[in-house]
């Protein structure tokens, strides 16, 4: 049976930390936490558990790449290692699944399950995470930052880029696949995540770097991301055009061309609604995505402005 080490990474998690730690003891051979600044007793919670810790160099700016890079280094001889953020907390018998299957499909190089929300009703926008963790099993072309992989196959591609700040786990998973590796969701709960999003500026922050991310791997691959850019790009920016354009020929057709957005709220509803969401969820969460090509913009054009002005890209925080 071969080893699984695991690698969690956070900041300031607190009883978050804990659990997540306390999930996986037992269960690894190695577990080594990230730390990256916290302020918090996150350090001695992972220390008093066994955890080799890895202080993060905070003088350089932070991403989560950096992060689960510096813990994989960190690694003795890794082979199959699991990734895991600092708020979730795995779910007992995932890992034993999710080793058997990779050691039975050699062209797998990452396996990955389904995350949920510890406090799904707590809040519209927890609902919302929750859902966008479900998704069907069978081969994927990326996952979330909870994943198993093969060392081989992450040393392969060098790991996760250091410079992305958002959707890093999507840019790694692209370089995978294009390296050769296929990459798997198997139908088996995998992590408790507790996003503790409680109020709209979080959400909207969220979506921010939720668009940042598009730009950034869409312009290290032109063709990932390439729908969501364009549907940011006709929502938040073209179709408000024509609607100030509008006004100069007459008043009603501002209020005609919004029809285009009251549209799309009722198609996303019901795609939801076909995808399993209660009614009531849906028409709530696609308000929600109606609404999030316009901070997804925002972060679109952030990271636009630091590629060509030569900023740093600095992480897009909601919590």
């Amino acid at each position: 049976m071969t080893p699984v080490d695991v690698v969690l990474i956070g900041r300031n998690e607190g009883a978050r930390l804990v659990a997540g730690l306390d999930s996986v003891k037992g269960q690894a051979r190695q577990v080594v936490y990230v730390d990256s600044g916290s302020t918090d007793t996150s350090v001695a919670e992972a220390e008093a558990r066994g955890a080799t810790v890895v202080r993060l160099d905070m003088t350089q700016p932070f991403t989560a790449a950096r992060a689960r890079n510096a813990g994989f280094e960190a690694l003795e001889n890794p082979q199959i290692v699991q990734f895991i953020d600092g708020d979730c907390s795995l779910v007992p018998g995932y890992l034993d699944a999710a080793r058997a299957h990779l050691e039975a499909n050699p062209q797998l190089g990452l396996v990955t399950g389904w995350r949920s929300e510890i406090h799904r009703d707590a809040s519209l926008y927890n609902q919302l995470c929750d859902w966008e963790w479900r998704r069907p099993a069978g081969i994927i072309d990326a996952c979330g930052g909870d994943m198993m992989v093969r060392a081989e196959a992450w040393a392969g591609v060098g790991g996760m880029n250091p410079e992305v700040i958002a959707a890093e786990d999507d840019e790694v998973c692209t370089r995978l696949r294009k390296a050769g590796w296929l990459l798997e969701r198997i139908p088996h709960e995998m992590t408790r995540h507790d996003a503790n999003m409680l109020t709209f500026r979080q959400w909207w922050r969220r979506a921010e770097r939720t668009g940042h991310g598009f730009a950034q791997v869409g312009h290290l691959h032109p063709e990932y991301f390439k729908r969501e850019r364009r549907r940011t790009w006709i929502y938040a920016a073209l179709i408000p055009a024509l609607m100030l354009l509008s006004l100069t020929i007459s008043w009603w057709l501002p209020l005609l061309i919004l029809t285009v957005y009251e549209l799309n709220y009722l198609r996303t509803a019901q795609g939801l609604i076909r995808d399993g969401l209660p009614s009531d969820e849906a028409f709530r969460h696609a308000f929600l995505l109606t609404l999030s090509k316009f901070p997804n913009l925002i972060g679109m054009l952030r990271f636009h402005f630091r590629r060509l002005t030569g900023r740093a890209m600095r992480i897009i925080e909601y919590k």
